[in-house]
């Protein structure tokens, strides 16, 4: 049983970053369903990696390099697997005219202007917020704005409608309740991590904010898509965790 928690957790890894795991991984719809309840867990991994870079770095060089390198190091263990994401849903969502032209764009491996503007503007605030604090508040600001990121695309799988009536090789169908239930535990402490380091009214301003943003997009590809695709799951781990960062920051 343990043997096979730890292949699923590390289906879990193959499956959100370009860490090296074991080839020989058993696969199967009904475990990369059930790998979904460690998403956020394999985000604070991810987070974590970026931290201890983040950390280290200040120590040889100012805070500006530290986090741009601990930036690097999340996108090379994730292959921008989520950044991909957002410029497609940016490009998709803010240049088709249609659901239909929207999900044809989306399918489009080039990055339009408005996904470019996306990243640019996703990266650069997220460069600021966490070189405007010490090196170990923001590799732990870090840390938990990657899990929670993760648990976003967690409650987007939870209550939305796959939008591609095929399936797509980035789909999860659906969340398991008692997978939800882990997933959620695993954010409640991260949340705990971010009391505990910030301050409750910093802790309640990531959360709030991050919601907020997590409906105001929800309901934007609901509208023009009628469902959520594998770019949308991208596009809102990127802003949920910029949105945990902007709340905490503010208090910070």
């Amino acid at each position: 049983m343990v043997r096979l928690e730890w292949q699923i957790f590390l289906l879990a890894v193959q499956f959100l970053t370009r860490l090296p795991v074991p080839r020989d991984l058993p696969f199967s719809d009904d475990l990369t369903i059930r790998a979904v309840k460690y998403y956020p867990l394999v985000g604070a991994l991810v987070g974590a990696i970026g931290g201890v870079v983040l950390w280290a770095a200040a120590q040889i060089w100012p805070m500006p390099v530290a986090v741009v390198l601990s930036l690097a190091a999340t996108l090379l263990a994730t292959g921008c697997f989520h950044e991909d994401g957002l410029a497609d849903c940016a490009d998709g969502l803010g240049g088709g005219s249609t659901g239909e032209r929207a999900m044809e764009i989306m399918r489009d491996s080039r990055v339009g202007t408005y996904g470019a503007a996306a990243l640019i503007v996703t990266l650069g605030l997220k460069l600021a917020l966490l070189g405007s604090l010490a090196p170990g508040a923001a590799a732990l600001l870090l840390i938990a704005g990657q899990g929670l990121g993760r648990m976003a695309a967690v409650q987007v799988i939870r209550g939305t409608p796959y939008a591609r009536a095929q399936g797509g090789k980035f789909a999860v169908p659906r969340v398991t309740p008692d997978g939800y239930l882990v997933a959620t535990l695993t954010a409640l402490v991260l949340w705990l991590v971010l009391w505990l380091m910030f301050g409750v009214a910093a802790m309640v301003w990531g959360f709030v904010l991050s919601m907020v943003v997590l409906l105001v997009f929800r309901g934007l590809f609901m509208k023009r898509l009628g469902g959520y695709t594998g770019d949308c799951l991208g596009g809102a781990v990127v802003l949920c965790e910029l949105a945990v960062m902007l709340g905490v920051t503010a208090w910070a």
